[in-house]
């Protein structure tokens, strides 16, 4: 399951584009100190989201006697 959603990916990178390094999310001050720990965070956050989205794929193994 992702710790983070895509509108909170979305708004991280809205903040980037717009070089904002603080605002206010729900009540809470969120700060950065540069724009690298802004990029570092983005990039954690995309994995983190494209991890949850990938399609867990199982495999079932299956034998049979040597006839």
């Amino acid at each position: 399951m992702a710790k983070y959603t895509q509108a909170q990916l979305d708004q991280l990178r809205d903040m980037i584009a717009k070089g904002v390094t603080s605002m206010s999310v729900g009540g809470e001050q969120l700060t950065f100190r540069s724009l690298a720990e802004m990029r570092e965070t983005e990039r954690m956050m995309a994995a983190d989201l494209s991890t949850a989205a990938a399609p867990q794929t199982r495999v079932y193994p299956s034998m049979t006697r040597g006839t």
